[in-house]
């Protein structure tokens, strides 16, 4: 009896051991696996793309599945031992986009991977520019947005051109970036060119790219006030004026007319250019008529300031008039001749030097001045300027006027004034009335017998 007792005295103390030891085995095989996931987070549509799941801390057989977004059941591998990877092989289409984990199971355990989110990658395809507004014409000073547009295509970056230059940040003139846009805030006549983009993707050091054709963006300039001229010219026996519109700037195509005493004398729609001339008859002597001219787009209608037409001869008094320049230092630099006409609407003037007697008024005249080497003219030829005042270049000077558009017409002349270091030494500025001519004939147009030393026409 005692034996007996002492027996179950035994096994009462063996029994928390025991449960202790069932409680630890619970607990070691209650332990989740741990397994990793590895494989891309974006891929193209259409490639083939490979997970890999391992449990490396396993000595049972594992079986992994491929999960993505927590449910749905991509792929199983069965059976491998806690060294081999799983591989799951997938081709990616448009559904594959989604965040994927695995699932380690052996008969004991099972384990949950880290988690991968994969990007599926459409390259571009049917790259195009297009604008706002379209087509791509725009006045300066207005907005302009060009977009990279393509027809298929995700997770794409984006490189301009103008004129096949890669825009930049310091691009000139500038351009604004922004997304698949290019805007130009303003635009400015140097904005006009050829464009282009390029939509791309890259996977893995792998580019996929397509490019758009050239677009050509037009800036139109508004256009400037045009202004109004006119010449003279004969055809038979009648006198037209040759009246010119025309504007300094400006974008074609435009339309310009002209208008004589408010009624409409002609009108022509240039495509290329910013001038047009209109004949109109004239009568010399008559105060003709008050002209415009006006220019028109679809944005803009501007007149220029009247202007009066008219023929009137040349004739009355020349007058001759000379100023002698200085330099800072009281020297002697230059002398400026001037060439007044009380009368003549369009009067050519021509100088003479050291004629001792008038010009035949049937001289024939050339509008191609000989050179001087010292002299240079301005204002039309009204003015003379002598660079150089020696003893070559003193002398007795006048000038002289006729009609511009009648060749064979009348002169009619200054008297002659005496330039040079003589002539500053007795007087800084003269004119016409200081140096009369010796042996003159009267402008009535009695002719004598002519005695040159010397003769310059320019």
């Amino acid at each position: 009896m005692w034996s007996t007792v002492m027996k179950n005295q035994q096994t009462l103390n063996v029994l928390p051991i025991l449960a202790l030891a069932s409680v630890f085995i619970r607990i070691s095989g209650s332990i989740s696996l741990q397994p990793v996931l590895t494989g891309p987070d974006a891929a193209y549509l259409s490639s083939r793309v490979i997970f890999r799941c391992i449990e490396p801390d396993s000595s049972l057989p594992v079986t992994y599945e491929l999960i993505r977004d927590g449910s749905v059941l991509i792929a199983v591998d069965a059976g491998l031992q806690g060294d081999q990877k799983a591989l799951f092989p997938l081709k990616v289409t448009a559904t594959s986009e989604g965040l994927y984990h695995c699932k380690a199971m052996t008969e004991e355990r099972t384990g949950v991977s880290n988690s991968i989110r994969l990007s599926v990658v459409t390259p571009a395809s049917n790259t195009r520019v297009t604008s706002d507004p379209y087509p791509p014409v725009a006045y300066e000073g207005s907005r302009m947005s060009l977009s990279c547009s393509v027809a298929r295509g995700s997770h794409l970056l984006y490189t301009w051109f103008f004129n096949r230059k890669e825009v930049t940040s310091l691009t000139s003139p500038p351009l604004l970036l922004n997304g698949n846009q290019l805007v130009v805030g303003k635009v400015a006549p140097e904005h006009a060119g050829y464009y282009s983009c390029m939509a791309w993707s890259e996977v893995q050091d792998i580019r996929r790219v397509s490019s758009s054709p050239e677009v050509q963006m037009t800036v139109k300039v508004y256009l400037s006030k045009p202004k109004i001229s006119y010449s003279i010219f004969k055809e038979g026996a009648s006198w037209y004026g040759n009246v010119t519109c025309w504007s300094t700037r400006g974008s074609p195509p435009v339309n310009i007319s002209l208008s004589v005493n408010d009624k409409e004398a002609g009108s022509i729609t240039g495509a290329q250019s910013l001038v047009a001339w209109f004949p109109v008859a004239m009568t010399p002597r008559q105060d003709m008529a008050v002209a415009r001219c006006q220019v028109k787009t679809e944005v803009q209608e501007l007149m220029s300031e009247p202007v009066t037409l008219e023929m009137v001869p040349v004739g009355g008094r020349v007058k001759l008039e000379v100023e002698y320049l200085y330099s800072a230092d009281s020297k002697l630099v230059a002398a400026k001749l001037s060439c007044h006409v009380s009368r003549g609407t369009f009067p050519y003037i021509s100088w003479l030097w050291n004629n001792s007697s008038r010009p035949s008024e049937t001289h024939a005249d050339s509008h191609t001045d000989p050179v001087l080497y010292h002299g240079a003219l301005d204002d039309r030829r009204r003015t003379l300027f002598l660079t150089k005042l020696g003893p070559e270049e003193s002398g007795y000077y006048l000038c002289r006027a006729r009609d511009s558009y009648n060749d064979s017409g009348a002169w009619v002349e200054s008297a002659a004034v005496l330039v040079g270091v003589t002539a500053h030494s007795q007087v800084a500025t003269t004119n016409s009335d200081a140096f009369p001519l010796s042996a003159h004939t009267s402008h009535a147009g009695r002719k004598q017998d002519d005695t040159l030393s010397k003769n310059f026409d320019f």
